[in-house]
């Protein structure tokens, strides 16, 4: 496994890897790897004749009061992860080199960036779509593969790369769980043992959702509803947002007679986690 921090060295090899006729798969992240991760990797291994990896904790996509510099990161750790699970390249740039000093170009996609995480952390998607665009462009992968948990920025991700014409596929992996189905997320860390089992709140909202649909209910009102009784019940987590929307528009669905995403997002003492599910009428 090769590390390398400069754009130059990094767009060189994996030019040379696809000149030679390899397929380039790309596992983009900020780092403090875990198995929802893993899973991307090994979903890359499985799709492309070589794997790129990039650890970056973007500040773009950070507000002034969030948690970018406590933001778990375990570099040496994350490596070897890397290199068991058969990554060949990881690309580990400064913010320096990301964000040259002047740098005033930004990548947005209007209006799905102003939803669900995007309403409550103004500015965060518009650092998420920048840093992968930036991404794309120096690795050139064929393949790009990200974790359905963060079903957002999925939408906006893959309406970015249709809209620009990027000739990359975007796959989409499905949510890594622990047993009792809290998702898995670099900020799971923060969690204290209290805060771990009242955490688990988010997972029974949306299996409630689920049951209330499979069941016959589709108003998105009495879905809602039904899930925000589950945090009432719940007094240490703080509710950001429950909705249920397309899953490509991110437009709330009155009524799910389609595929639908429900997701939640809220906050454990200070920490902020996301989950959500997919709604298959």
């Amino acid at each position: 496994m090769k590390l390398v921090h400069s754009i130059a060295e990094t767009r060189a090899l994996c030019r040379s890897a696809r000149s030679s006729g390899a397929r380039l798969g790309l596992v983009p992240t900020m780092g403090a790897l875990h198995e929802g991760h893993l899973s991307l990797v090994k979903a890359a291994r499985a799709k492309s004749d070589l794997v790129a990896a990039s650890i970056f904790v973007n500040p773009a996509q950070f507000g002034p009061s969030e948690d970018f510099a406590k933001y778990p990161r375990a570099l040496q750790n994350d490596c070897a992860l890397f290199e068991q699970a058969g990554v060949e390249l990881v690309f580990v740039p400064s913010v320096e080199e990301m964000y040259p000093k002047g740098a005033v170009t930004w990548v947005v996609v209007e209006g799905l960036s102003d939803r669900l995480c995007g309403k409550s952390r103004p500015g965060h998607f518009r650092g998420v779509t920048t840093v992968v665009a930036k991404l794309f462009h120096i690795v050139e992968p064929d393949v790009a593969f990200f974790g359905q948990k963060d079903g957002a920025q999925v939408a906006i991700i893959q309406r970015a790369v249709r809209d620009l014409n990027m000739p990359v596929t975007i796959e989409v992996c499905p949510i890594v769980r622990e047993t009792d189905g809290l998702a898995i997320s670099s900020r799971n860390a923060y969690l204290s043992p209290s805060g771990r089992k009242s955490a688990l709140v988010l997972y029974r909202s949306l299996m409630r959702i689920q049951r209330l649909f499979a069941s016959g209910e589709h108003d998105s009102a009495n879905l809602i509803a039904a899930a925000k009784q589950e945090f009432a019940a719940e007094p240490a987590v703080r509710l950001d947002y429950i909705e249920v929307v397309d899953p490509e528009s991110l437009e709330p669905e009155t009524v799910v007679t389609r595929r639908a995403l429900a997701a939640v997002a809220a906050f454990v003492g200070q920490t902020r986690l996301i989950d959500n599910i997919l709604l298959e009428p």
